[in-house]
């Protein structure tokens, strides 16, 4: 009966999430060396590099700023990149100029909206529906798949090891008929990335519903709320200081972090818009992960370092362990924590995964048909 009532639901549940988990797992695999053909495919994001210093953020704001907006933050990437300058627009959505941090000369506008690998990140995230239809989707969806992963492992389990079902259960068949390899695609590449899909789907789901991450959160800490992942703290200070007009404060704090960053790793400098607001840098000394950014918070008028209360602003070396597992999520879901050779691998696993719905369908379309020719 258990048998029984655990291959319904594998069926009934494939069946109902299958459209979307394909989409999810092909726009996955998509997206997993966007960093890689990018900078291949986007030479803008590079410049020579020099001897002289960067200009600082305030002038490349100026010179940004040129084309009649308002720019949020500037970020230096690192040595021999482009420095890339910020703002939100409202008919367009957000935009990046990148310019080179020598000369300020504007390299490239880019509307984010346009981009390819932002296409592909909108139906892997919402199925390129309004967000607050398509992420729920994607989110129940997965959650789904992490159950026809475990129903899955429950049909694939031999009922003994004679060497039969031992070689059915890890070995294709590949000079079979073709039903028969189509089963074996399903259910041996189904068992070999098990593991694998479990963890990225998980990690998946964390974006969508909130209750995932606090209770990941909760469990790694013993019992403890999670904190909050964004989030500033006003500057301290009322009083506008004469001197506090005759310079950039945000250039003050870059200098500052520059020097004590060595001019290594990825910086950016987040302008005040509010008279109450702090100064926000984030450094990153990594470039192909995310789970080291340090976010640190700024008085605008008296520079002096405030403690924010967010998961980013401490260093991760000094985090909980449940706050680093946290902070790695994203990493971990593309695969990006274990290099190039972990995004080859959540590749694969996102490669199999699209390939599950069309074989499991192509399976149970057959059984069906096979039924209607005994009846």
């Amino acid at each position: 009966m258990f048998r029984r009532i655990n291959d319904w639901l594998h069926l009934w549940l494939g069946l109902i999430s299958g459209i979307v988990v394909f989409i999810v797992s092909i726009t996955g695999c998509i997206y997993a060396f966007q960093k890689e053909i990018t900078s291949i495919t986007q030479p803008y994001q590079f410049v020579q590099e020099r001897s002289q210093p960067y200009l600082s953020p305030s002038i490349l704001k100026r010179i940004a700023e040129k084309r009649g907006v308002v720019i949020n933050a500037v970020q230096y990437p690192g040595p021999g990149r482009a420095a890339i300058a910020t703002y939100r627009d409202k008919k367009t959505g957000y935009i990046m100029i990148y310019l080179n941090p020598y000369s300020g000369e504007v390299l490239k506008v880019k509307e984010l909206e346009k981009d390819f690998f932002r296409i592909v990140l909108s139906g892997h995230y919402n199925l390129w529906l309004p967000r607050e239809i398509g992420q729920p989707i994607v989110s129940w969806a997965t959650l789904v798949f992490v159950a026809l992963l475990i129903t899955g492992l429950v049909m694939w389990w031999p009922k003994n090891l004679r060497k039969a079902n031992v070689d059915k259960s890890f070995k294709i068949k590949w000079k079979a008929s073709f039903k028969r390899v189509n089963y074996d695609l399903h259910n041996v590449l189904g068992f070999y990335v098990l593991v694998g899909a479990l963890i990225i789907a998980i990690t998946g789901v964390y974006f969508g519903l909130k209750w995932v991450p606090r209770s990941i959160y909760w469990v790694a800490s013993g019992g403890k709320s999670m904190p909050a992942v964004r989030g500033t703290i006003p500057s301290d200070t009322t009083a506008i200081p004469v001197q506090a007009l005759l310079y950039s404060p945000e250039d003050s704090v870059w200098s500052r972090l520059n020097q004590e960053y060595k001019g290594k790793g990825s910086l950016q400098i987040q302008f005040v818009q509010k008279k109450s607001d702090a100064i926000v840098a984030s450094y990153n000394p990594g470039q192909g992960t995310f789970y080291k950014t340090h976010t640190r918070l700024f008085d605008r008028y008296s520079l002096r370092e405030m403690q924010g209360k967010t998961l980013y602003n401490k260093p991760y070396e000094v985090s909980s362990g449940a706050d680093k597992l946290v902070r790695m999520n994203y990493d971990i879901h593309v695969g990006a924590i274990g290099g190039l050779a972990g995004k080859i691998i959540a590749f694969l696993i996102g490669l199999v995964s699209a390939s599950l719905p069309v074989t499991g369908f192509l399976v149970w379309w057959g059984k069906r048909r096979k039924a209607k020719r005994g009846r």
